[in-house]
């Protein structure tokens, strides 16, 4: 045999071997996948996402006559132009109605001009409509308005207005008869000429007066405004926007403690909370965030690290923002944060926060663990994904379904119109979104499965929930930045039970701000607390209100007083209205009032 001829067998021989290796490394490739597939744990794949049982949100502005205008520049070039529109829920008259009282603010050119804007206070008629009483009552013409909350700075039972501006506060005192003076300057608050943005009312001290904080953001003056797109910081994705707030110089905050004797005195830097920093503050409230039985406070830095301030209930605070995990985000990055929404959530007797933020960023959801320790829960919830790409402002823990669970609900709307100009990119116009609590920590965004007006888009600010019908149904009231409110209603969904608490302090402050109440019905065990401010730079309905959902009645209703009192309600029906005074219980009782709103 020719040696060419045995070098092509052997070759062959060579290729039928390694073709046989190949076939049989395949081969044990092939059992080896499957010995792994039979072996391995499995996964359950996710469900399709279940229909809900859930109230449409519909929009009822129309059908209540309020009529209000927000006044905005359409070029927003300078940041004064962008920042106001709180709402509060008052009921002023003591009628058990709520109230709407909405801030207004001027243009530069306005201002420059001496032309004022004009706020508003809508009287509730119980019957669905609202009427406007602002002249009567006094309190039309405040300032360049920004948020507005409600206290009882003289301890009367008659709740009080205070309005921040961007030249300090207003303290509007109410007569008790359906008008107000200005008391700002005989209160003593006059010196403060900053921009004060975030102004909660509580008794920090338990002296059972409500003192005062107020937060303030940056310093301006509107006579030397840096020019639109004048600087790097006054830029956004290549384009000219209104300058601010970074490169702007900040303002330090104010505690004004009620000497109660209708004045208040600055000890801010005695108490520690001066903030020397001068950050950029913007929403604040006050709670006890460790059920130490003292008052804390928490303040929203635009941008900047957030404070949480410890009190020690004797009149100081420490700033425990960064150990206790709230001042930067789980990267450790400093978020711009502005609304506020304070709620358990979890039913663990723990307040946790709700914070939203700016469009390149995305809300925060810091998860109470108690003992001052939060958890930055925002992405594992859930609400991370679905804010990204918004500018976040009010915000609320909101139970519209009267399912015990409170959800997420939150406004939004951009600062720079200029956006709209931008391909690919969130627009100035927004959408509101709602989260669905799901029981298990997590929330499920079903802003579209709840009807065409949460989508909207607007530019929104401030927002306020309270039962503005007194029907137990809690309703949404959203001030645009520009032009009108809205009002959103829930209508529809499962047939819950709910119950609601008005409290009256008597040693405690009048209003009982900060007092909580632990209600449990069967499985159900949740936890509401009387807030001054919050959202953004607004205000609440000062009643507490919780869904019970199938339960007809309340096993109990523990409540917390300020002043350290506990008092214990038991076996309340369920679809009520309860007013409790502190020390002698339920002094009044009434069922719901239908109210036949109508809508486009």
């Amino acid at each position: 045999m020719s040696s060419t001829r045995q070098k092509a067998i052997d070759g062959a021989t060579q290729n039928l071997q390694r073709s046989w290796r190949l076939s049989l490394a395949l081969f044990l490739l092939l059992l080896t996948c499957l010995w792994i597939s039979r072996t391995r744990p499995t996964f359950a794949q996710p469900a399709a996402a279940p229909a809900i049982d859930y109230p449409q949100l519909v929009d009822i502005t129309a059908s209540t006559g309020i009529h209000f205008d927000h006044h905005s520049s359409p070029e927003q070039k300078f940041i004064v132009e962008s920042m106001s529109g709180g709402v509060a829920l008052i009921d002023y008259d003591r009628d058990g109605w709520p109230d709407i009282y909405f801030t207004n603010a001027q243009t530069v050119d306005m201002a420059r001009q001496g032309i004022k804007a004009r706020s508003a206070l809508f009287h509730n008629n119980h019957d669905g409509t609202f009427t406007d009483v602002t002249d009567k009552a006094g309190v039309g013409y405040p300032c360049w308005a920004n948020g507005v909350t409600v206290g009882d700075y003289n301890n009367d039972g008659w709740p009080d207005l205070l309005v921040t501006c961007i030249s300090g506060v207003v303290l509007y005192r109410n007569n008790g008869d359906g008008t107000f003076t200005d008391v700002t300057k005989q209160a003593g608050l006059s010196g403060d000429t900053l921009w004060a943005a975030g102004a909660p009312f509580g008794d920090y001290d338990n002296d059972g007066w409500d003192d005062l904080f107020v937060s303030h953001y940056v310093d301006i003056d509107l006579n030397h405004l840096d020019a639109f797109g004048s600087r790097d910081t006054c830029r956004y994705l290549g384009i000219d926007v209104q300058c601010g707030p970074r490169g702007l110089r900040g303002s330090p905050d104010t505690l004004w403690h009620n000497n109660r004797n209708g004045t208040f005195t600055d000890v801010s830097k005695k108490a520690g909370v001066s903030d020397p920093e001068r950050r950029y503050g913007l929403t604040a409230i006050w709670s006890d965030f460790n059920n130490d039985g003292k008052l804390d406070l928490f303040v929203a830095n635009d941008g900047q690290p957030s404070y949480l301030y410890q009190g020690d209930g004797a009149g100081h605070f420490t700033d425990v923002g960064f150990t206790s995990g709230v001042a930067l985000n789980a990267n450790g990055v400093a978020q711009a944060n502005m609304g506020l929404a304070l709620g358990d959530y979890l039913h663990t007797g723990l307040m946790s926060l709700f914070i939203t933020h700016f469009d390149n960023e995305y809300a925060a959801l810091y998860r109470n663990d108690g003992n001052m320790n939060f958890t930055e829960v925002s992405t594992a919830s859930g609400v991370a994904r679905g804010t990204s790409g918004y500018v976040g402002w009010g915000d609320a823990f909101v139970d519209f379904s009267n399912d015990g669970w409170p959800d997420i609900f939150l406004v939004d709307g951009h600062v720079y119109p200029q956006v709209d100009a931008l391909p690919e990119r969130a627009s100035y116009r927004q959408p509101k979104i709602l989260f669905l609590n799901q029981r298990d920590g997590t929330f499920r965004d079903i802003r579209k499965s709840v009807g065409d007006a949460i989508q909207i888009p607007q530019v929104s600010r401030g927002m306020a929930i309270g039962d503005l019908f007194n029907d137990g149904h809690l309703e949404a009231v959203i001030e645009n930045l520009s032009g009108q409110p809205m009002i959103l209603r829930p209508e529809g969904g499962p047939p819950n039970h709910w119950i609601s608490f008005q409290l009256e302090g008597v040693k405690c402050n009048r209003l009982a701000l900060n007092a909580r109440v632990r209600l449990t019905a069967g499985n159900l065990v949740q936890l509401g607390e009387i807030l001054s401010g919050g959202s953004y730079l607004s205000q609440h309905d000062l009643r507490l209100h919780f869904g019970l959902a199938d339960h007809e009645r309340a096993d109990e209703a523990r409540i917390l007083w300020p002043d350290g009192r506990v008092e214990i309600l038991k076996d309340l029906a369920a679809d009520r209205f309860y007013t409790v005074r502190e020390g002698e219980g339920v002094v009044g009782s009434a069922p719901p009032h239908p109210i036949p709103v109508t809508h486009p």
